[in-house]
């Protein structure tokens, strides 16, 4: 039996957060969130990615927290590599011996969580959402469920979120609800973030920011936009993913590719939302997305589907419409331009110090080292 990893004090607990991450998005913003505030705390922290081998430390999201001040690495992975990566996640973590592994990520979940267990630490996963889609992201995602409820904690990030774990089979005890915060977000003015778009003054821009992948239903905004009846409103698509060319091929054949732009993967696109005259979710499934959070703290109007955190985020400050209903999202965008495009004020919900959401963080990882001292048989 492994000797497991030192139990640190309160206030000296070493954590090790372990992603596979994208170059940006929701859960590498939490991601740096947390390793940033969890430090400032007091806390001893190490991030490690599963990157692939041609980025290396080069990796966007390893750079940005390398530049944050918090110790990261890159792991080069092959795509299929899964008994290298566990053997250079064991070194690593030998190597810093955290109390808690925390995980971001069904890649990590499945092939990285037994590792952790093995040496002893607690361990803990934050569920930011399921993409759904094929037959074979279903699969990931039984599995997923399954390796979850092995885990000493489990994060929801919304309350539909927590209730789809439950029934899943995650013990109460296990199960911890923590939505997402935003914090230390500085947008840029409207004529900067406009400026670094290319957008020309007194152009009417409907602004769309996510992953090109099915759950954010980027398919769904573009159906959308070809119903809207102004014909001089245009839209600019942020981001990258693996359905961009298809969507491209979308917008050509609605014609309207000529006044809808894929402006591709842009670093901290969320302070670019003042740049638009409306921001538009279109998602399939949620946790609480952060460019929600972002748009509603730089008071943009905003317009989204009704699904996973959304409403308790929006909490009253956005139009809501139902998930794959493009004649529906078309009406609401089109109300939403006729009236005032920016919102005066920013949601509560959306704000946080840091303290309180860190605290819930602290507080799951004590709760998973009682699990965890339990399964081993310490009082």
């Amino acid at each position: 039996m492994a000797a497991g990893f030192d139990m640190n004090t309160p206030n000296e607990i070493a954590v090790a957060h372990l992603c596979a991450p994208a170059e940006a998005g929701g859960l590498e913003t939490i991601v740096r969130q947390l390793a940033r505030g969890q430090q400032r705390a007091g806390m001893r922290v190490v991030v490690l990615s599963v990157v692939d081998p041609s980025a290396g430390p080069e990796h966007p999201f390893v750079r940005a927290l390398v530049g944050d001040g918090v110790d990261a690495r890159g792991l080069p992975i092959p795509s299929r590599g899964y008994l290298l990566e566990r053997r250079r996640t064991r070194a690593e973590l030998e190597r810093f011996r955290p109390a808690v592994v925390h995980l971001h990520g069904y890649r990590v979940e499945l092939v990285d969580a037994p590792v952790a267990r093995a040496l002893g630490a607690a361990v803990v996963s934050t569920v930011h959402g399921f993409t759904g889609g094929d037959w074979k992201n279903r699969l990931y995602e039984i599995a997923q469920r399954r390796a979850l409820r092995r885990l000493h904690a489990v994060v929801a990030v919304s309350e539909p979120m927590r209730r789809l774990l439950a029934e899943s089979g995650i013990p109460a005890e296990r199960l911890h609800l923590v939505p997402n915060v935003l914090l230390g977000f500085h947008p840029l003015t409207r004529d900067e973030a406009r400026a670094t778009l290319g957008i020309q003054p007194g152009r009417r821009v409907i602004g769309w920011v996510g992953r090109l992948s099915h759950e954010k239903g980027a398919d769904v905004f573009i159906q959308a936009f070809a119903k809207l009846p102004d014909p001089g409103v245009e839209a600019l698509i942020v981001g990258d993913g693996p359905e961009r060319a298809p969507l491209e091929a979308l917008a050509r054949r609605l014609g309207i590719a000529d006044r809808l732009i894929f402006a591709g993967q842009i670093p901290e696109a969320g302070r670019l939302v003042p740049a638009f005259d409306l921001v538009v979710l279109s998602s399939r499934t949620e946790g609480t997305p952060m460019v929600l959070l972002e748009a509603l703290q730089a008071g943009m109007g905003v317009v989204a589907t009704e699904v996973g955190g959304i409403p308790a985020a929006a909490n009253g400050r956005a139009s809501l419409v139902r998930p794959e209903d493009p004649a529906g999202l078309s009406v609401a965008i089109a109300a939403a331009l006729r009236g005032s495009p920016r919102q005066s004020t920013s949601p509560a919900s959306a704000l946080d110090d840091g303290g309180s959401w860190i605290g819930r963080y602290r507080a799951v990882y004590h709760a998973a080292q009682t699990v965890r001292n339990r399964e081993i048989g310490f009082s």
